[in-house]
């Protein structure tokens, strides 16, 4: 099967496309023909090794899973004999530990769902990783309510984009953070305002937001806190992975907010990339609601996966950027 790998650590330089063995499955796992798979920030760290903290589970000193990728929408193909979620021909999405950015991948069962029936490949491949980030950050960390006020900055991006629509879906009344050609974007989620950050800054309307949603910013935490009430909680997503080699961007979440939060009286919370079945069923039903609308900002071909992720890390897509097979 065709696949993207990578043997060695670095830039999109590294990618190739070639022909690898088709993989495996053992008891509970399904075999999956890829249809569409997604690009995150997460894929960016594994292809380069850096934050060094991430080699720790991407390999020390080459990549353990050479296929990138983690998000994929596809067709069941085969099925282990311990599955009892899926069939040959069931069409799916999830994630895979063992790479999507190939024609075929393998995974547990409980790493998928049925596919909503009424989005594409493409729009299903592009809510695992970042829909359930952003759920988690709505639900578990923010602990959103109806009434709450939100901001979202990074809004137009692949979490922030679909945190907007599920803090909505929440009760929420959204504010979204993003630059000024994304506005009109942005408000097509349902944001009720948008703040274009080269005009504002966060703080503008002073400590009035009960959940502050940060995805992937570098903003410092007493920048944060001052668009918070004074019980409210921030939510950090991800960080700035190209800051520092050891922790990159993610300094504040693995130190600054667990030490400030045991003498402020916010709530400083870093987002768990934990992935769930339970988590990707609640996102199929806002899905299927039309609560939720994957946003896609550009499709490319498995060849050009490469061109894909130069657009990810330089064209600033709205939504997310989609690889399909």
């Amino acid at each position: 099967m065709k696949a993207i790998v990578h043997d060695v650590y670095g830039t999109t330089d590294v990618l190739r496309l070639r022909d690898v063995e088709r993989p495996r499955i053992s008891d509970e796992e399904v075999l999956v023909a890829v249809r569409a798979a997604a690009v995150d920030p997460g894929v960016l760290i594994f292809m380069a090794g850096r934050p060094y903290l991430a080699r720790l589970a991407a390999g020390l000193r080459r990549p353990r899973v050479p296929v990138l990728g983690r998000d994929l929408a596809g067709v069941v193909t085969e099925v282990g004999p311990r599955v009892t979620r899926f069939r040959p021909g069931d069409e799916v999405y999830g994630t895979s530990l063992r790479g999507t950015y190939a024609e075929f991948t393998a995974t547990h069962q409980k790493r998928l769902a049925p596919k909503p029936a009424n989005v594409s490949f493409a729009q299903a491949a592009a809510v695992p990783v970042s829909g359930m980030t952003a759920l988690r950050a709505v639900r578990d960390s923010g602990q959103v309510r109806p009434g709450h006020r939100v901001l979202v900055i990074g809004a137009s991006g692949g979490v922030g984009s679909q945190a907007v629509q599920i803090a909505k879906a929440y009760g929420a009344t959204v504010t979204g953070v993003c630059a000024p050609e994304k506005t009109r974007f942005v408000r097509s989620l349902g944001a009720d305002d948008v703040l274009d950050y080269t005009r504002a800054e966060i703080d503008r309307d002073g400590p009035v937001h009960d959940v502050v949603i940060d995805t992937g910013g570098d903003r410092p935490l007493s920048l944060l806190r001052r668009a918070l009430t004074p019980r409210g909680t921030l939510a950090l997503v991800g960080g700035d992975w190209t800051r520092g080699p050891l922790l990159g961007g993610y300094g504040r979440q693995i130190l600054g907010a667990p030490l400030l939060s045991t003498v402020v009286g916010q709530r400083l919370r870093a987002v768990n990339a934990v992935e769930r079945t339970e988590d990707l069923d609640e996102l199929s039903e806002l899905i299927r609601s039309g609560a939720l609308t994957p946003p896609v900002d550009r499709s490319y071909p498995l060849a050009e996966a490469a061109e894909a992720l130069r657009h990810f890390t330089e064209g600033r897509p709205a939504g997310k950027v989609v690889i399909t097979v």
